[in-house]
């Protein structure tokens, strides 16, 4: 007999699974059966699995293309956003000077800012990189900022009595304490680096996930582009599951009993 634990773990991807089933039968019913919408706006089935075979190469040359951006970039802004937030929400009166001006800048769309990344960075690639590293590094500033505010004081008084500084101080108490408000943090960081993808590789981009969609509609044909769609779905959700697992297994502490 399973236990309820690991009942509850298999309930979530059936129901998942069951249900991304039924809407792709609804799906194929409307399109290949009943043939209700536009047949060149919404390819069947029988269009699009004949075209993810046909595009499987060029798909995964998209997805190494996509991560050789993105990899990079979110890394920096994790790293810069984790290390400025630390730094910054340990210091009462600096943080008091730079806090209105991150509310200021945090809800720019990074978007706003091509045209100046084309024309200062040296090229396509490192414009696309800075556009998605700008848009991930605010929510993990952000939420950083805030784990340190939600530290109890008297851990930090005790780590100081217990003479920790510096870089002990870090990384034994304020690392871990704020850590669930930095996962979180990057949560929402990855989320909107996936949009900002796509309009970081039309960028002077010939690959890539975002290009590949970008490039079929173009041209109209929207059975590479559903495919493409399919595709960029099935990698957030790869990503975003691994990404659960790794911050399930950091913040063990934090499960519900």
């Amino acid at each position: 007999m399973s236990s309820p634990e690991n009942q509850s773990r298999l309930l979530g991807p059936v129901s998942c699974l069951v249900i991304v089933s039924f809407l792709a039968g609804v799906y194929g019913l409307v399109t290949d059966v009943l043939r209700i919408p536009n047949a060149v706006l919404f390819p069947g089935w029988a269009k699009i699995i004949p075209a993810f075979g046909v595009s499987i190469k060029q798909l995964l040359a998209g997805l190494v293309s996509s991560l050789s951006l993105l990899v990079p970039a979110v890394t920096l802004s994790i790293l810069t956003g984790v290390s400025a937030g630390i730094f910054i929400g340990l210091r009462p009166r600096l943080e008091a000077v730079l806090v209105p001006f991150i509310r200021a800048v945090n809800p720019l769309p990074s978007t706003m800012l091509i045209p100046y990344a084309i024309a200062v960075m040296p090229t396509f690639w490192s414009s696309s990189l800075f556009i998605i590293y700008f848009g991930v590094l605010w929510p993990v500033l952000v939420n950083t900022l805030h784990g340190v505010a939600m530290l109890e004081p008297r851990w930090i008084d005790n780590a100081r009595c217990l003479s920790l500084k510096g870089r002990q101080l870090v990384f034994k108490v304020v690392l871990p304490g704020a850590m669930p408000q930095i996962f979180a943090g990057i949560n929402a960081g990855l989320i909107r680096s996936f949009l900002l993808l796509t309009v970081a590789e039309m960028i002077g981009s010939k690959a890539g996930l975002g290009f590949f969609v970008q490039y079929y509609a173009d041209f109209a044909k929207y059975d590479r582009v559903i495919v493409g769609m399919l595709w960029l779905s099935f990698v957030v959700v790869f990503i975003m599951t691994l990404f659960d697992l790794l911050k399930k297994r950091v913040l063990y502490w934090t499960k519900k009993r």
